[in-house]
């Protein structure tokens, strides 16, 4: 995936901020925030792994799951003809719209 870091198994969005003139990452998938910054990928890489390690401490002296626990189900509002088509397609290809829905899904999130 593009803009995406992996620091100790943990997934970060990384961006550009002009404001400051430094990259930022975010770990994505955390019960909470962690983000870092750093002019270069090396210094990115070593300031994500000591936030991540620090957002892990606090978590287990907390006793909290650090990992956000998705349950696979979400509703999405589409335009009613998108919806039709989509429909559509997904008897055309002989699958449900579930199915299409999740292969578009892990299309674009490159799975």
């Amino acid at each position: 995936m593009i803009n995406t870091m992996i620091i100790n198994g943990y997934k970060a969005v990384i961006a550009y901020d002009s404001e400051i003139e430094l990259f930022r990452g975010e770990f994505i998938g955390l019960n909470g925030g962690a983000d870092f910054y750093a002019a270069d990928v090396e210094s990115l890489r070593r300031e994500g792994a000591e936030s991540l390690k620090v957002f892990l401490e606090v978590c287990k002296e907390n006793g909290i799951e650090p990992k956000k626990q998705y349950s696979g189900r979400f509703n999405v509002r589409i335009n009613p003809k998108l919806h039709e088509d989509a429909m559509a397609a997904a008897i055309a290809q002989g699958i449900s719209l579930n199915e299409l829905v999740s292969r578009a899904i892990a299309t674009a999130a490159h799975h």
